[in-house]
């Protein structure tokens, strides 16, 4: 168990440290526009660069990291997500500032494949789940850090500075994951066994996998436009000011933490994890729609958006529990590297949508955005193997 927890520990904060550097310069973009003279829509591009090549370099991760283990490509990725952050640090054109949103893209690709082929590998099954909510927690309070800390920092001393010390914590941490090294040491996935059970990438065209690409495709086109516009849409629908916009983000990603410590409890105690991810989505995709009609007043933004926090973040490790029920063995990194990836199709097909609205005038329809792709969502979880109970797959 001891060695369970400092495996898990050294992956969700590694984990945390890639969401964390996803949501850091969102919170800049007031500053940024301002000082580079550049439009919402173009800097939404930037964002789509950045989930853009994670996306494209996401499955070929997986595979690198089947064929030679994942604790080399994590430990690059974290380096490659710093590095770009500091390139963007030094910005002071739109093209060097694109110019690090590429760096970081391809360091943002490996953790998805490399993390879950380490957590299965190196943790007892019986674990599993509370592995994945620890995960999941960490991944929420990296984004629920990043508006404070980024936010915070940008508005006392410049964007510049802001990024500067993002990239720092990205140093420090790629020093402690070094350190520790030792401890995610696995084997590679066997190539006559990977053959044999998944033969190569056709497994990835299964109906179960290509389901689960499809709903965090959804899922994260709605989470994006929280992610990088929620902030701009709230001051401007809603009159309120930037700090109690950036609080209401945060409270979304810590409510979204409380959320997925409850998940990993409820997918352990279930097996229609199907039911419980329609649930959350449910739940959350509601109040998000009561914050686009404006039912609500401003200050109570921090409270809704914390509730559907809670909600979806509930959801977190029966999802991952779907995807893990879905994947042959032998085929792990190339699976996760895949359904994964749908996160990073679904951040980068609408930022630029999301900052058109913002340029047009319509702040509220990018919550009406994030209401619309999450009610879809849920019609694609429903068709997941979660549907009928099943044990859980021996550990690879």
């Amino acid at each position: 168990m001891r060695n369970d927890a400092a495996v898990i520990g050294l992956i969700a904060l590694a984990h945390g440290t890639s969401h964390f550097f996803q949501l850091a310069l969102a919170p800049l973009f007031p500053f940024i526009k301002d000082e580079l003279g550049v439009s919402y829509a173009a800097l939404g591009f930037v964002v789509a660069l950045f989930y853009a090549l994670s996306a494209l370099a996401q499955p070929i991760a997986g595979f690198i990291v089947d064929r030679f283990g994942g604790r080399a490509v994590m430990i690059g990725g974290i380096g490659l997500l710093a590095l770009g952050t500091l390139v963007q640090a030094t910005a002071g054109s739109y093209a060097v500032l694109v110019a690090g949103a590429a760096l970081a893209g391809l360091g943002n690709s490996v953790f998805h494949p490399a993390d879950f082929s380490m957590l299965n590998a190196r943790v007892a099954a019986a674990r599993l789940g509370h592995a994945y909510s620890a995960h999941g927690m960490a991944g929420s309070l990296g984004y629920a850090a990043a508006p404070l800390f980024s936010g915070g920092l940008g508005a006392l001393f410049g964007w510049h500075t802001a990024l500067f010390a993002v990239a720092g914590v990205g140093f420090a941490v790629f020093l402690v994951v070094l350190l520790g090294r030792t401890l995610l040491a696995t084997e590679p996935e066997k190539p006559g066994e990977a053959r044999a059970s998944s033969g190569d990438a056709s497994v990835l065209f299964s109906a179960p996998v290509m389901m689960c690409f499809l709903y965090f495709v959804l899922y994260c086109a709605g989470l994006a436009g929280l992610q990088s516009f929620s902030v701009s849409a709230m001051t401007v629908q809603y009159g309120v000011t930037a700090a109690l916009a950036s609080s209401a983000l945060t409270a979304y990603m810590v409510g979204s933490a409380a959320g997925i410590f409850a998940g990993g409890f409820i997918a352990g105690r279930t097996q229609r994890h199907d039911r419980v991810a329609a649930a959350g989505l449910m739940a959350g995709a509601a109040t998000i729609l009561v914050v686009a009609l404006e039912l609500v007043a401003g200050s109570a933004l921090p409270a809704m958006l914390a509730a559907a926090g809670v909600a979806v973040g509930a959801t977190g490790p029966s999802r991952d529990l779907i995807v893990r029920a879905s994947t042959p063995p032998g085929a792990t990194g190339r699976v996760y590297g895949f359904v994964y990836s749908g996160l990073d199709i679904g951040s980068l097909a609408t930022p630029v949508f999301y900052g058109w609205l913002m340029d047009r005038g319509f702040p509220q329809g990018v919550f009406f955005g994030v209401f619309g792709f999450t009610v879809l969502a849920i019609f694609t979880v429903l068709q997941l193997p979660g549907r009928r109970p099943a044990p859980l797959m021996p550990r690879t």
